[in-house]
């Protein structure tokens, strides 16, 4: 997979890139992050990236020509999505990032920043994309986040492709309760089937805990998932 970020600040990417499993995603060119900077396709001393919005309003916008030019200098694979990391976009989502795990090689990311970028970038773009229902001071943050997140579905980035499958919203259920050693922690002691050594029991155990706090803390994922499967009631 390669990542090409559009961005202002390449700065920001430094340590994310260099920590963890994408670290070492990276160095087996399991995926490849290319960072690009507008300000290098203005044609200006000042490298002027930004103006003013047409018909007055607060703060810039970032121009199209140098966003433009930064897309149109990168090499084109078969299967590449060009997005833009915008509040106005689809919600990132665990089926979102297999989607582009799966279906794509090259995913270009534009970062946005000020007030946005001009309309006319979106005839550019194939997909904009949200990390949430708020407002970041810039796209670099939703853009580390949907590289890690496509990246650590990649065959060969986690070791044990068992643990992925078992993930909260994998299923569309948030993930059980987990445990380690010391069985009995200042009082909390760990759930004895999960010492009982019954695998079957401990499957059914993490199920029906699945389902209860899929319900306590996420009902609406619960009725997403009951709808799904045509379930009256999730715990029957």
């Amino acid at each position: 997979m390669r990542f090409d970020i559009v961005t202002l600040f390449p700065d920001c990417f430094t340590s994310v890139l260099n920590s963890g499993l994408l670290s070492k995603a990276l160095a087996k060119q399991i995926a490849q992050v290319h960072l690009v900077n507008p300000r290098d396709f203005t044609n200006d001393k000042h490298r002027k990236v930004d103006d003013e919005p047409y018909g007055g309003g607060v703060g810039m916008l970032m121009k199209p020509e140098p966003i433009f030019a930064a897309v149109e200098s990168l090499p084109i694979l078969p299967r590449r999505e060009i997005i833009l990391m915008s509040p106005q976009g689809q919600t990132i989502n665990q089926p979102l990032l297999r989607e582009l795990a799966t279906n794509y090689d090259q995913l270009i990311v534009i970062c946005g920043h000020y007030e946005g970028v001009d309309e006319r970038v979106l005839q550019l773009v194939t997909r904009e994309v949200s990390l949430g229902d708020f407002i970041l001071t810039g796209g670099e943050i939703p853009a580390m986040a949907l590289v890690n997140g496509v990246t650590r579905l990649l065959p060969g980035t986690v070791g044990k492709v068992e643990s992925l499958k078992s993930e909260s919203f994998e299923e569309g259920l948030l993930d059980y309760p987990q445990y380690t050693r010391p069985a009995n922690f200042r009082g909390w002691k760990v759930p004895n089937v999960l010492l009982s050594g019954n695998h079957a029991a401990i499957a059914k155990w993490r199920f029906e805990q699945q389902i209860e706090r899929t319900r306590k803390r996420r009902p609406d994922l619960l009725e997403t998932w009951e709808e799904e499967r045509g379930c009256g009631d999730a715990g029957t």
